[in-house]
């Protein structure tokens, strides 16, 4: 439970058993002092706690301030999973909003793979029919105001 607690005051666990160790010690060290032995538990709260500040205030400071930021912005990668799920959100909704002649399309040609070929004779339509129903719909999804902000 104490362990827990010094857990919470420090972002490393192994800062935290230093932290937990120090305040036994000085628990320890206090030993007579302490009026009321069933309120250890308090007190060695109240020590972890005065100890963490006491680290706190005095760390050594690696960082200045400055006018200029030394690192770039960081931005939102196609590698962060979090963007990949709001882009994937954002287009269903974008391909829902589609005819259906148009959203199967677009499904079998880019989320099923299929070539136009393959398409026409799913579809039972002819391949010029899928070229010009997927461009119309493409120009559809760029033009989808959720899709803009994304690129």
């Amino acid at each position: 439970m104490l362990l827990r607690t010094a857990r919470s005051l420090t972002a490393n666990p192994c800062d935290a058993e230093d932290l937990l160790q120090t305040a036994l010690t000085k628990t320890y060290v206090a030993w007579e002092r302490i009026e009321d032995h069933r309120a250890l538990d308090g007190y060695v709260r109240r020590a972890l706690l005065n100890t963490r500040t006491s680290q706190w205030r005095k760390r050594k400071v690696d960082e200045f301030a400055c006018d200029e930021l030394p690192e770039p912005e960081p931005v939102a990668t196609a590698d962060d999973p979090a963007e990949q799920q709001a882009l994937h959100d954002a287009m269903w909704r974008a391909i829902t909003k589609l005819p259906a002649r148009q959203r199967a399309m677009v499904v079998l040609r880019y989320y099923e793979d299929l070539s136009e070929v393959q398409t026409a004779e799913v579809l039972g339509v002819s391949v010029g029919t899928v070229k010009s129903a997927v461009s119309r719909a493409l120009g559809k999804l760029r033009e989808d105001p959720e899709l803009v902000l994304v690129r």
